[in-house]
């Protein structure tokens, strides 16, 4: 059993041969449904790098199955290209978007991308173009290893082959004058699309701090607002998750904009009030409020995070102030206000034209 293209290039066998179907999901039951028989499902290069071995896998118990994994297609366009695979990044976007490949554009940077077909690959380059990286070389590598093996080069901004054919991947040597962005926390508040609901840059950094990100956690983001928290949240590591809870719908959509253009596709986002909103969520390693503080939250997310979750909020009003001086001398944790102040202009001179201050609560529970 597997795609058209592999069972092709199998000599004659006595065996049945079940093309798999398309999207790949729906031959999983099919495959189920052989059980009892004697199944051979195949699969490009090795099943368990950007394959389909894991799928398959967790599907059956541990001695229903044995893999025979090949040489992957990152190994063979490795191979190819002459590059370092252990300082090249391998993605997979066959079955994920593009803009997944944005946090790692910079100009130098190496990228091996899986596509799901020929007009994959042009708008990658569409894409890459429109960020700032038409410079970029393209080497377009179809159908490694088989009979069927081309390899093409092209300026990304300059790409016109329209004969490009699956299975194909790209390697990238990124170049141009486009925005590249920070590996730190804080990135440029330009880089995101807002109404003025945003936390700050600064202030990002100093939240993002406090939360304190650890690989496989999972975050909650109440009051998404822009969702830069949550979004920068995610993109500080692959293993991380995060839900953004936005009442307002039209910054709900916002949310997953910005997620999208900025490679953090995987964030989850709902329209809701907390703590309304909340129940039906997986319970989270870490929690940000960003907006709607109440007192009512405080006591609910009191009541019902697990113990060990990490809180932090931010204030800039009075009232929002008050309860968070409250929920310090019950709960305890770290209490910091924040002032910052940017140069300005002032007449023919420069003064400092401060923020509101903010007052933050940190508190693990």
């Amino acid at each position: 059993m597997g795609p058209r293209r592999h069972l092709d290039l199998l000599p004659e066998l006595g065996a049945e041969r079940l093309e798999w179907p398309v999207p790949f999901a729906d031959g999983i039951a099919r495959l189920l449904g052989l059980r009892g028989r004697r199944v051979v499902a195949l699969a490009s290069g090795d099943p368990f790098w950007f394959g389909a071995g894991s799928v398959i896998a967790r599907q059956l118990a541990a001695d229903e199955w044995c893999a025979l994994p090949g040489v992957s297609v990152f190994a063979l366009a490795a191979a190819r290209l002459g590059w370092p695979l252990e300082r090249t990044v391998t993605l997979g976007l066959h079955a994920a978007p593009l803009p997944r490949i944005r946090t790692h554009l910079a100009p130098g940077q190496r990228v091996i991308v899986l596509l799901r077909d020929g007009a994959a690959v042009a708008d990658l380059a569409e894409l890459l173009t429109a960020l700032g990286f038409g410079e970029s070389d393209l080497h377009v590598l179809e159908a490694l290893g088989g009979p069927r093996e081309r390899r093409r080069r092209s300026q990304a901004a300059t790409l016109d082959f329209d004969d490009i054919h699956h299975p194909v991947c790209v390697g990238i040597e990124v170049a141009g004058h486009g925005i590249a962005l920070p590996l730190t926390v804080g990135k440029p508040d330009s880089m995101f699309e807002t109404d003025g609901q945003i936390t700050k840059s600064p202030m990002r950094a100093l939240t993002l701090s406090a939360l304190a990100p650890r690989p496989g956690e999972y975050l909650w983001d109440i009051g998404g607002g822009s969702g830069s928290i949550a979004i920068e949240w995610l993109l500080s590591h692959d293993s991380l998750g995060a839900t953004a809870i936005e009442p307002h719908p039209e910054r709900a959509a916002r949310i997953e904009r910005n997620a999208l253009q900025l490679g953090a596709d995987r964030l989850r986002v709902v329209t809701g009030h907390a703590p309304d909103a909340l129940g039906d969520l997986p319970p989270p390693n870490a929690v940000f409020i960003g907006g709607g503080l109440s007192g009512e939250m405080l006591a609910w997310l009191v009541d019902n995070l697990q113990s060990g979750t990490r809180l932090v909020a931010n204030a800039v009003t009075l009232e929002s102030e008050a309860l968070l001086a409250q929920a310090h001398d019950a709960h305890g944790g770290a209490l910091l206000r924040i002032e910052l102040a940017q140069a300005q202009p002032l007449g023919r001179k420069r003064g400092w034209k401060s923020a509101y201050p903010v007052v933050q609560w940190s508190v693990t529970l």
